[in-house]
């Protein structure tokens, strides 16, 4: 088993008596869900249904005090506590940066049979493993506690690129993309039962009528590793760029109309010059047949 401490990622704590509500009327995630010992994906969004920060939620047991963790980009950390703050007006919400005092400890390639607290395995994808949030000058104690080896935050994003999951600022930019084009509908970022939050409307539509041009994917590569933002080609066609890559394995985000008609083709896909193959093509739908009038 393998843990390694992500050092850019933050944590905010939502308490109060109104925690709950007042997030759930906010976000993607359904609030009434999250309870101690488990996560949940979500976002918020901009009115226009844009990803202001993505993050992962978990419950405080009562005998913690409760209250709410948000594990979230670091950078992201205090922007997302004022961007609350601004949302709270009357309600009993206290909002607090801890990224400072609490941490991130992703743990994988192995059963966690005794979670330590604050712990929850990741919703996105079971093969991702777990997330502990730590006191930062406890996260090596941590990982010698639960016999997992601690190893460099590189590899872990290996892991997470090979597994297929976005990370923001990377493969879509915080602000520009909505939760379809980082897959957070397929990696259970956003509860389509739920009440309104801000920017249902807009996610919703696009959920209901399959109007989503934009997907992140899963490609290839063998030898030289073409450079992050690099622009993906279909024969001479632009159809994407990358953003993450490790050991072989690279994320883009492609308009899914281009690269169906470039599968459809049997068109050759290169990136700053390096020749790279789709690794999901069944989630790639068929380009729409033409008719002439």
């Amino acid at each position: 088993m393998k843990a390694a401490f992500l050092a850019d990622r933050g944590v905010v704590k939502l308490s109060g008596e109104d925690a709950r509500h007042f997030l759930n009327g906010l976000v993607t995630t359904d609030m009434t869900k999250v309870v101690p010992g488990e996560g949940r994906f979500g976002a918020l969004l901009t009115p226009q249904g844009k990803i202001v920060a993505d993050f992962f939620v978990t419950e405080l047991p009562a005998a913690d005090d409760g209250g709410f963790l948000i594990d979230c980009a670091r950078e992201l950390a205090q922007p997302l506590a004022d961007k609350l703050k601004f949302y709270k007006l009357r309600a009993k919400v206290l909002v607090e940066n801890l990224s400072d005092r609490l941490g991130v400890l992703a743990i994988w390639d192995g059963d966690l049979a005794t979670p330590p607290e604050a712990s929850f395995a990741d919703p996105r994808d079971p093969r991702l493993g777990w997330r502990s949030l730590v006191p930062v000058e406890l996260a090596n104690k941590t990982a010698v506690a639960i016999g997992a080896e601690l190893v460099d935050a590189a590899l872990y994003d290996a892991h997470r690129i090979r597994c297929g999951a976005p990370a923001g600022g990377i493969d879509f930019r915080y602000g520009d993309a909505f939760p379809h084009e980082a897959n957070m509908d397929r990696l259970h970022g956003v509860d389509f039962d739920k009440g309104c939050y801000v920017g249902q409307e807009v996610v919703s539509r696009m959920q209901h009528r399959g109007t989503a041009r934009t997907r992140t994917v899963r490609l290839a590569f063998d030898g030289a590793r073409p450079e992050p933002g690099a622009e993906l080609l279909a024969a001479d066609k632009p159809v994407g760029h990358l953003g993450s890559l490790a050991d072989g394995i690279g994320l883009a985000l492609v308009r899914i109309d281009r690269l169906a008609e470039a599968v459809e083709a049997s068109a050759p896909l290169s990136a700053g010059g390096v020749a790279v193959r789709l690794l999901d093509p069944v989630e790639v739908p068929k380009a729409p047949t033409r008719t002439l009038a």
